[in-house]
């Protein structure tokens, strides 16, 4: 007997399994035949684009802008270091020569003028068998020291007078703090600035400040000096 085989039908296209799922019908095209494949990437948008241009330039600019403000207070601290340091030095500078305040050569009282922001006198700053008329003042921000070397037989103080700073960026003026305070044997005040045979001890403040605008506020160095050659 002949077997008799059965057709098999073929599934109608609406019965075929599907494969994806296409979210929208706008992605439709890309469905091949009756099995449906989707194809979901898509390229940035314009305004994402712009968002993320915006987002990027936003932390751009808070990164440069702590770099900036780190690098500036950084400066301003090295720059207030280096002045208070070179300050330091002229002060003990000017304080060893107060110290040293002794007769002129012609034979003159050591201390010749005083007031609050400038003394004069007589004293060795050179280790030469005479001694120099020195004077210590501010002039605007600078505390400066000029010398005058005596000449002649016998000796006087008619040459030019040399100047160099001791220390810039001094603020005493723009405070209104005098940079020197003068007292007597017992320790009082001297406010007369004409007694100048009074004065046994000199006190020193200066005021330094790169730049006053900005924090921290000025550093006040305070120094002292004895007039040891008169008891």
């Amino acid at each position: 007997m002949t077997p008799i085989y059965a057709r098999a039908e073929p599934t109608p296209p609406s019965k075929r399994p599907l494969e994806g799922i296409c979210p929208s019908l706008s992605l439709l095209e890309g469905c091949v035949g009756g099995t449906v494949r989707c194809n979901q990437r898509r390229g940035m948008t314009f305004i994402e684009m712009l968002v993320w241009i915006s987002v990027f330039l936003a932390a751009m600019w808070a990164i440069v802008g702590s770099i900036l403000s780190f690098y500036r207070a950084n400066t301003y601290t090295l720059e207030q270091a280096q002045a208070v340091s070179e300050a330091r030095r002229g002060i003990e500078n000017v304080v060893h020569t107060i110290r040293e305040a002794n007769y002129g050569s012609d034979g003159a009282y050591p201390i010749i003028a005083m007031s609050t922001s400038s003394l004069t006198f007589y004293a060795d700053i050179d280790s030469d068998p005479f001694l120099e008329k020195v004077r210590f003042f501010i002039q605007g921000t600078d505390l400066k020291q000029g010398v005058i070397d005596p000449s002649g037989d016998p000796p006087v103080y008619t040459a030019l007078e040399t100047i160099t700073t001791v220390s810039a960026y001094v603020r005493n003026n723009m405070q209104g703090i005098n940079e020197f305070q003068f007292y007597n044997a017992s320790g009082t005040p001297i406010v007369d600035m004409s007694r100048v045979t009074d004065v046994r001890f000199v006190r020193l403040d200066t005021v330094v400040n790169v730049s006053p605008e900005k924090l921290p506020n000025e550093l006040t160095l305070r120094s002292s000096a004895t007039l040891r050659n008169l008891r």
